[in-house]
């Protein structure tokens, strides 16, 4: 772990602009002497004094409130102060400078997070919900923020950190009694334990995900044959003419993006070119970013003629074959896609839910709808809603980031891994290396086994002020 740097830092902890309050926040252990010096006052630890903030001259600069934390009983562990006064931009420059005239520099971005968390006030995952919780524009994301930030996150991976050390202890032991008639593996319910973690593990990455989501917006790609009505679709669900329909096959030739808010989450929504064969190269430029951009959507949403005969849902899935997937991508594929009948006015059919469809061993939901008429576009905004915002109001569920999604994802393959090693009854130390790996994984979410670059990244994109 990094040295905890010891000098006093302040920063303006408010917005820029003018506002009827503005906080200037200093932390170290000068806080306490600058703020006799700026005030006069010798301050009680969490009580509010009112009075002048004095420049060198004992000119008063501004008046106003502050506060004193004393360390380790405040944010930072630390001594701390807070500075309320107005919220010119002038006054707290002024007040700000002077702080720095005493002794005090700069904070860093992110700087008194950074030194919660090296205090032991908070750990990496609570310190990064700081910044969630500030970016949240959503009631499900705020929510979600505050639980991670209240350490339900850290206390999920805690805990699996916890039951992975216990079966490590049983592998070492198995591996001291080697040599003997003694099965400890199996006297200890390893297998059954590991079996245990893993699903709890999924369940942790699931609110991981979905937390991920509520922070980043989740990315739907409307994808399908020319013709489908792909581009009416996305300009039905956007409001906006933003894409160019007609009847030719083809006239969708690229990416098109826009972002729309379902029940308080970000939808980027991504209208591609028609899946087809074509000799034209500008098109087939179209189909490949089509496909590129299926690759990596959190959610598909394959849309068939339903007027169209030759628009089989079998001939229209094949086309997703050609994405070369191994076949647990192709699978996992398959789980994030969505059937979307379109043109049922043309057929004189109210919109519905329709059956789901086996393909490939996979039910894929579906329903119809009419992209230009509008009918059924409210139930489709319900089933958006399924995958990126109902999770948000489960019990527990939290906000993530990808580094938390892809540490739990490699802890996931390791014990898998040593899951594989004792059934295939390999060496016990490569068990054991396996655990090890997966337990540092989970410890890199919170921060007990993290990098000084790392850390570094994380705080730099934080608020000065925070």
């Amino acid at each position: 772990m990094p040295q905890l740097d010891t000098d006093t830092i302040c920063a303006i902890a408010t917005s820029q602009g003018r506002s009827g309050v503005g906080i200037v926040r200093i932390s170290g252990p000068e806080a306490m002497a600058i703020a006799i010096q700026l005030t006069g006052i010798t301050p009680k630890p969490r009580y509010a004094h009112y009075g002048n903030f004095l420049d060198e001259d004992s000119e008063v600069i501004d008046q106003g409130i502050f506060l004193f934390f004393k360390g380790p009983h405040s944010f930072t562990g630390e001594d701390v102060v807070e500075l309320q006064g107005h919220g010119g931009v002038y006054v707290l420059n002024a007040l700000r400078d002077r702080v720095l005239g005493l002794g005090a520099r700069l904070a860093r971005p992110g700087e008194f997070s950074e030194r919660a968390f090296m205090n032991n006030k908070i750990d990496l995952v609570q310190a990064e919900a700081i910044a969630d919780l500030i970016d949240a524009n959503s009631r499900q994301a705020v929510r979600s923020a505050m639980r991670t930030l209240q350490g339900e996150f850290s206390r999920q991976v805690n805990t699996l950190v916890e039951r992975l050390t216990a079966i490590r202890v049983n592998v070492e032991a198995a591996i001291d009694f080697s040599d003997e008639d003694i099965d400890v593996l199996s006297d200890t319910g390893v297998r059954t334990e590991l079996d245990r973690v893993l699903e709890d593990l999924h369940q942790t990455y699931r609110k991981a995900q979905q937390g991920a989501m509520l922070k980043e917006g989740m990315h739907v790609v409307i994808a399908g044959r020319p013709n489908a009505g792909k581009s009416s679709l996305m300009n039905a669900l956007s409001g906006l003419e933003l894409a160019i329909v007609t009847e030719i096959p083809g006239t969708t030739r690229d990416v098109l993006r826009e972002q729309i808010t379902v029940g308080g989450i970000p939808i980027h929504l991504i209208d591609t070119a028609g899946l087809r064969v074509s000799e034209d190269r500008v098109e087939q430029e179209g189909v490949r970013r089509a496909y590129q951009a299926i690759a990596q959507a959190d959610r598909v949403l394959l849309v068939v003629d339903g007027s169209d005969t030759e628009q089989t849902v079998d001939n229209v899935l094949a086309t997703l074959g050609d994405l070369d997937l191994n076949p647990e991508d192709y699978q996992h594929l398959l789980r994030r896609t969505s059937l979307i009948f379109n043109k049922c006015d043309l057929k004189n059919r109210a919109p519905a839910l329709t059956n789901p469809v086996i393909y490939a061993g996979v039910a894929l939901p579906g329903l119809s709808l009419s992209a230009k008429t509008g009918a059924g576009l409210e139930l489709l905004t319900h089933h958006l809603q399924e995958f990126c915002g109902d999770g948000a109001n489960e019990e527990g569920a939290f906000t993530a980031r990808e580094r938390h999604l892809e540490a739990l994802r490699k802890a996931e393959n390791l014990i898998k891994s040593a899951q594989q090693q004792i059934s295939e009854h390999s060496l016990l130390e490569l068990v054991a290396e396996d655990l090890r790996l997966a337990q540092g994984q989970l410890g890199s979410i919170t921060g007990q086994f993290s990098s000084d670059d790392l850390l570094g990244e994380i705080f730099a994109s934080f608020c000065v002020g925070k």
